[in-house]
């Protein structure tokens, strides 16, 4: 009988995972969005988390990340930064909806998506730690609420815009730097992985990163968000967060005891979230 427990055991995880907090997790296809930086691989616990669950798991590399090989500097608008995601919602069949979950500044992704196809392809919204601003960077209001001061964390580049004026094309998380701010509370295995990982982040889409709706269906309002604190975050710190909960209020707030990225300090507590929406 001893020999078989381990066995058990096994059968049994994947169980344990599916059934949350009391609740049978119903089926739903997640699309996971990295944020700044990172790529698909930052998500590898939550993708393997939600799959023992029975999900159906999405997650890509934006243009530029991971292992896509578009150089950072030459990536200057948005619409060429999110294309990725663009194109993968564009290609769903239209009787398919999907849960995008988007972390620190691919909230601007998640904003774009809704922004283009509303409730359409889009059942809700999860922005974890993310920049969420109904329009982008539109007023000196949003700029002060969402975009975080990393002038001391990050290595900026700058080239020649299309202009040929010298604009910021790129910037890139200082190495040792990155434990204090990124993942003050993550374990030092993911934290090694990262800093093998984390390429260089195209500006210019963020900087300048601002929507208006060509969804012809809803408004962007009637796409359910959630919001996801992070409540060690020295990056999207409290008040940054609180103030874009008060200025585009989602339907849900969570809030959870992690650093910026949950998906290395918190991945189930995040995981049981997802599948409790």
């Amino acid at each position: 009988m001893g020999q078989l427990r381990p066995l058990y055991l096994c059968l049994l995880v994947p169980l344990l995972v599916l059934v949350v907090e009391g609740k049978a997790a119903s089926f739903r296809h997640y699309v996971l969005v990295h944020g700044a930086g990172h790529g698909a691989w930052s998500w590898y616990k939550v993708h393997n988390l939600l799959q023992r669950a029975g999900q159906n798991v999405t997650s890509f590399d934006l243009t530029s990340a991971g292992i896509d090989p578009a150089d950072a500097n030459a990536v200057l608008t948005f619409e060429d930064y999110n294309k990725p995601l663009t194109n993968f919602l564009s290609a769903l069949p239209d009787n398919e909806k999907v849960v995008l979950v988007g972390h620190s500044a691919s909230g601007l992704c998640l904003t774009h998506a809704i922004h283009t196809f509303g409730t359409k392809k889009i059942s809700s919204a999860v922005f974890v730690a993310a920049i969420m601003l109904r329009s982008g960077f539109v007023t000196t209001e949003d700029v002060k609420i969402g975009f975080p001061d990393l002038s001391k964390a990050v290595h900026p580049v700058y080239g020649k815009g299309p202009n040929k004026t010298t604009i910021l094309t790129s910037f890139s998380f200082l190495p040792e730097i990155i434990l204090q701010v990124l993942y003050n509370r993550s374990p030092q295995e993911d934290v090694i992985l990262a800093s093998k990982l984390l390429k260089p982040v195209p500006a210019q889409p963020i900087l300048l990163a601002r929507f208006n709706s060509t969804s012809t269906s809803t408004s962007v309002d009637a796409v359910a968000r959630v919001y996801v604190k992070t409540l060690m975050d020295r990056v999207i710190k409290q008040e940054m967060q609180e103030a874009m909960i008060k200025k585009w209020p989602p339907s849900k707030v969570v809030a959870i005891n992690s650093d910026h990225c949950p998906f290395f300090s918190a991945p189930r507590r995040l995981v049981n979230i997802l599948l409790n929406l």
